[in-house]
């Protein structure tokens, strides 16, 4: 018996569903089944009713619950308290960043990081969002940044602040001299926007469809880079994070307008796979990244 053991009997708990328990921890159902198996040999009694569905605690299984959730609160306290201890020294972490957020967003943070933990090795890779989450859930990175967040049971998920969005177009643009536009407007001209696997293009036809504009893109591109390019060419618009765009707006080839309806955003989130033991500098990175910048015009995208 051992503290997996009994977090995933917590989990079969909660879930009541051994395929559940088996995906958030990336085990077959047998093997969870067999540490269920392990549990009721080793205290010889039947602690949940498989015959049920969805499977439910015996008497004797919801008194192993409490003592389960218990002991592994402890542990967990115990294991916070622990790496507060350690040195940082040769210490490593591992971030994975959609393009957007770790060439535009992120480097500040880092820099900002690095003061607090000088020795900290930091890795970051550019990851299109689904590599983002395959990376967190199979361990291969720590922390995952991603523009629009979704649910998924077998992770925490941690809000980022509000990132404004803008509308984009290039100086010889028609609507450069101006400084605002209706979103109604947007469907007039060529769009060039993300392909519809970017959950970005998701945001933003949610937005268009609650002003009921229809824009067919004249271009899509699943890098923000190929976006900005685009436009800075004048073969259109788009609808892209302010910060992403904050050095083309300084050198004088790109131009952004805000929206008169009303202001947009899109919420970024931290995701971390569940039960993943970070250490303090893990949590301070976490920390960091849900701070506001202190300032935004500071922000430089990262060299490639």
């Amino acid at each position: 018996m051992d503290i997996d053991s009994l977090r995933i009997f917590c989990d079969l708990a909660e879930l009541k569903s051994f395929s559940k328990v088996a995906e958030k921890h990336l085990l077959s159902q047998s093997a969870i089944s067999q540490q269920l198996t392990q549990l009721e040999l080793i205290h010889r009694c039947q602690l949940i009713d498989r015959r049920r569905r969805p499977i439910e605690l015996t008497k004797a299984g919801r008194l192993f619950c409490e003592t389960c959730k218990d002991i592994v609160d402890k542990y967990n306290r115990f294991k916070i308290e622990l790496s507060a201890l350690q040195p940082s020294s040769g210490d490593k972490i591992k971030i994975g960043a959609i393009y957007s957020i770790g060439m535009h967003t992120l480097p500040p943070y880092v820099k900002k990081f690095l003061v607090k933990y000088p020795t900290v090795n930091v890795q970051i890779e550019y990851l299109k969002p689904n590599k983002v989450y395959e990376a967190v859930l199979n361990g291969s990175i720590d922390i995952g940044l991603v523009a629009v967040p979704k649910h998924d049971d077998r992770l925490e998920i941690y809000e980022r602040y509000s990132e404004p969005l803008v509308l984009v177009c290039s100086p010889k643009h028609p609507l450069a001299g101006q400084t605002k536009i209706n979103i109604k407007k947007v469907q007039l001209d060529n769009f060039i926007t993300y392909t519809p696997d970017i959950p970005m293009r998701q945001w933003i036809d949610d937005i268009f469809g609650r002003y009921n504009v229809t824009a067919q893109p004249a271009m899509e591109f699943d890098t923000i880079v190929a976006i900005k390019s685009a436009v800075e060419v004048n073969s259109g618009i788009s609808i892209l994070p302010e910060a992403a765009v904050l050095q083309e707006v300084r050198n004088g080839t790109l131009k952004t307008l805000t929206f008169s309806n009303e202001r947009i955003f899109r919420s970024p989130g931290v995701i971390v796979r569940k039960n993943r033991e970070l250490g303090q500098v893990g949590r301070y990175f976490i920390g960091l990244l849900r701070e506001k910048p202190d300032d935004k015009s500071s922000t430089q995208p990262a060299q490639m």
